[in-house]
C-alpha cells in the first residue's frame, strides 16, 4: 500500500510540474507575440506614396515598387521575421490611414515635424532637404524660397514644402513684396510636368527626388541647391502602438549593425542622408 501511495504522490508531483512548463511556455509564446501586435498574421504592411523616386516608385511598366524606402522597409521586415505588403495610398492621406489602422507603419519620405509629432510617432532613418527644380541655366536667377516671388511654383500636396512656401508667402506678404503662387498636385510627377510645359518657374521637393528629376530630365532641368537644411525622415507609427515602435526601432538598429543600411543607401547614392 506504502508503495502505491508513493507512485501517486510521485505521478501527482510529475503532473503538476508538466502543467507548470506549459503554463509558462504559454507565457512565453505570448510575451513574444506581444512584442509587434500588429504583425501577429507575419506581415509589415506599410503605407507608402510610391510615387516619389527615388525614394519609393514603380518599376517601370510593373506594379512592382522599387526605391530606398523600399530596399529598407524590406530589411526591417526580415529583421522582425516578416514579410512587406505596399500598400499605395496618397500623401495627402496618409497619416489618417495609419490612425485607422489600413497599415500598420508609414515609410514614404515622411519628414518629422511637430505638427505630425502630435498625430502620430517616429523612427527617424534618414535626413533630406528641400531643393528648387528650375529650368536648365536657371532663366530666373532662382536660388532660394524668397526668389520665388512673383513667380509660380509647382509642388505636391501636403508635403513639408507646402509648408516652406506658406511661410515664405507670410514674410513676403509682411515685407510688402510680392507672393508665391503656389501650384499643388497629387504626386510630385504632376509638379514637375507643369515645369517641363512652362506652367511653373520651379518645383520644390526633398533634395535626393529633386536630384532624381533633374538627372532624368535629359539636360531640361537643374537644381539650385538646398533651399532649406535636411531635417529627418520618420517611419511613421500610430500613438500607443510603443509594442511595435519599439520593434521597428530595434530592427532599424540591427539593419545598421549588420551594414545592410549603408547596402541600401549606396545602391541608391543617398550615402549622404544617412542617420548619424
Amino acid at each position: 500500500m506504502r508503495s502505491r501511495r508513493w507512485f501517486r504522490l510521485l505521478w501527482l508531483v510529475a503532473a503538476v510540474a508538466l502543467v507548470l512548463m506549459v503554463f509558462a511556455a504559454c507565457e512565453d509564446e505570448e510575451e513574444e507575440t506581444a512584442t509587434a501586435p500588429e504583425l501577429a498574421d507575419g506581415v509589415l504592411q506599410v503605407g507608402s506614396d510610391i510615387a516619389y523616386a527615388p525614394m519609393e516608385f514603380f518599376e517601370e511598366g510593373t506594379t512592382t515598387p522599387a526605391g530606398m524606402d523600399i530596399d529598407l522597409a524590406n530589411a526591417l521586415a526580415e529583421e522582425l521575421g516578416v514579410t512587406t505588403e505596399f500598400i499605395n495610398t496618397g500623401f495627402d492621406g496618409m497619416i489618417p490611414a495609419l490612425k485607422a489602422s489600413r497599415f500598420d507603419v508609414i515609410i514614404s519620405s515622411m519628414t518629422v515635424t511637430d505638427k505630425r509629432s502630435k498625430e502620430i510617432d517616429f523612427v527617424d532613418y534618414f535626413i533630406a532637404g528641400t531643393d528648387i527644380l528650375v529650368p536648365a541655366g536657371n532663366p530666373k536667377n532662382i536660388g532660394a524660397i524668397e526668389d520665388l516671388s512673383g513667380l509660380t511654383a509647382a509642388v505636391q500636396i501636403a508635403t513639408i514644402q507646402v509648408d516652406q512656401l506658406e511661410a515664405a508667402n507670410a514674410d513676403l506678404k509682411a515685407a510688402g513684396d510680392p507672393e508665391i503662387t503656389v501650384l499643388t498636385f497629387d504626386q510630385n510627377p504632376l509638379a514637375v510636368e507643369q515645369l517641363r510645359t512652362g506652367r511653373a518657374d520651379a518645383v520644390l521637393a526633398d533634395s535626393p527626388v529633386a536630384a532624381n528629376d533633374a538627372r532624368l530630365s535629359d539636360g531640361e532641368l537643374e537644381t539650385v541647391g538646398l533651399a532649406i537644411p535636411p531635417e529627418p525622415y520618420g517611419i511613421g507609427v500610430r500613438k500607443g502602438s510603443t509594442e511595435l515602435k519599439a520593434a521597428i526601432e530595434g530592427a532599424f538598429q540591427a539593419v545598421i549593425d549588420s551594414g545592410k543600411y549603408e547596402e541600401v543607401l549606396k545602391d541608391w547614392g543617398l550615402e549622404s542622408g544617412a542617420i548619424e
